[in-house]
């Protein structure tokens, strides 16, 4: 029995090398399709990426041309109502005259007509006043003309008077307020 075990022996190794030389070609085919197949993915991988930054910057395209268009339809409204503020400081100016005399009625009444009406126009459009007699001057919404020395101590470095309205557009400013400070 021997012999028959040393035969054996002998011949397991032969035959454990056949059986690796025909693993052998299935194994590198698996490995090369999984190398295939782990190229493929990270192809995906980077398809899909560069798929997500081009929609993410379409959309911010998309979002700022939008902002753009709205802004300019802002200002070229603007340049309009800067135009009719003028008007608007005649009217003021009338109203201002009227009162004084004892005249008409009719042209007191008619005059204050018109100067609501288009203020009210304007404000639909996004007109506002600056609020500034008595507040604290702020160089963001007023223009000092002239400063006068404060009657009392709590008016120092607060708008005393009005000289002409400032207005804001959609909150930004289109014309400062001047006004008179308190020193």
């Amino acid at each position: 029995m021997s012999k028959k075990k040393e035969k054996v022996n002998q011949e397991a190794p032969e035959i454990e090398k056949e059986a690796k030389t025909e693993e052998n070609p299935l194994e590198e085919k698996i490995a090369e399709m999984e190398e295939k197949l782990k190229s493929a993915e990270e192809k995906a991988s980077s398809v899909k990426n560069d798929y997500h930054r081009l929609y993410a910057e379409f959309d911010t395209f998309r979002r700022r041309t939008a902002e753009e268009k709205l802004e300019l339809v802002k200002s070229a409204s603007s340049d309009t109502i800067k135009g009719l503020l003028p008007v608007l400081d005649d009217c003021e100016i009338a109203l201002a005259q009227l009162e004084k005399s004892t005249d008409s009625d009719a042209a007191k009444e008619g005059t204050l007509l018109i100067y609501n009406k288009l203020k009210a126009y304007l404000k639909t459009r996004g007109l506002e006043t600056i609020d500034a007699k008595g507040k604290e001057f702020d160089t963001e919404f007023h223009e000092a003309v002239t400063m006068f020395p404060a009657p009392d101590e709590s008016l120092k470095g607060k708008v005393i008077d009005v000289v002409q309205n400032g207005y804001t557009l959609y909150g930004k400013v289109i014309r400062y307020a001047k006004v008179i400070v308190g020193a």
